[in-house]
């Protein structure tokens, strides 16, 4: 039997374990209904795991950097999966998904060079990002509704720009800091 201080963990490793079958559902170039619902059953995980850590007392800097690949791995997955789905979106949002990445990209060689590691900082901006790509993924999954895209787009990049913002100001790596005003805090805690 599971222990409950064990649930965060295992709700980040669910996550990591569906990411590959929503590629394997899409491998026929056609959504399920166990698309969206594996995909609901994912975001829901990611919803939960953190709270449930921080109510157990077992929000480590091992489980949210865990937290982070699994939300990693399971866009990846989604993206991949829209490429074998709707390849046209890719194409259509080239230039937009390129910037998004450009920025994401930039996020972590700015957190990789300062502090040699990826960040995990699980900002209000990337919780409104992940609120974003969900309403995205399932106009385009669930309905072939692919303009929701824009929105998810805006808010990677905002995110980005925030969380570079944020390495650059704070004076050691930190997990879990909401926002670039509580690392201005904490920089100024730093400072004495």
């Amino acid at each position: 039997m599971m222990r409950l201080s064990a649930l965060p963990s295992f709700l980040v490793g669910l996550r990591v374990g569906i990411a590959p079958l929503l590629v394997w559902d899409a491998l026929d170039h056609g959504t399920t209904a166990w698309f969206l619902t594996g995909y609901m059953i994912a975001v829901l995980s990611d919803i939960s795991d953190g709270i449930i850590a921080r109510r157990l007392g077992v929000s480590t800097v091992q489980l949210r950097q865990a937290d982070s690949w699994a939300d990693m791995t399971l866009y990846f997955c989604v993206a991949l999966s829209t490429w074998l789905i709707y390849p046209a979106v890719i194409t259509d949002f080239a230039i937009p998904l390129g910037v998004a990445i450009a920025a994401q990209l930039a996020l972590f060689a700015t957190s990789l060079i300062k502090f040699g590691q990826l960040p995990s900082f699980h900002t209000f901006t990337a919780k409104a990002w992940g609120i974003t790509l969900l309403i995205a993924t399932i106009g385009l999954f669930g309905f072939g509704y692919a303009p929701t895209l824009w929105l998810a787009i805006a808010f990677c990049v905002l995110n980005s720009v925030e969380e570079i913002v944020m390495t650059l100001v704070l004076p050691e790596w930190q997990h879990d800091v909401l926002s670039l005003v509580h690392a201005l805090k904490l920089r100024d805690i730093a400072k004495g």
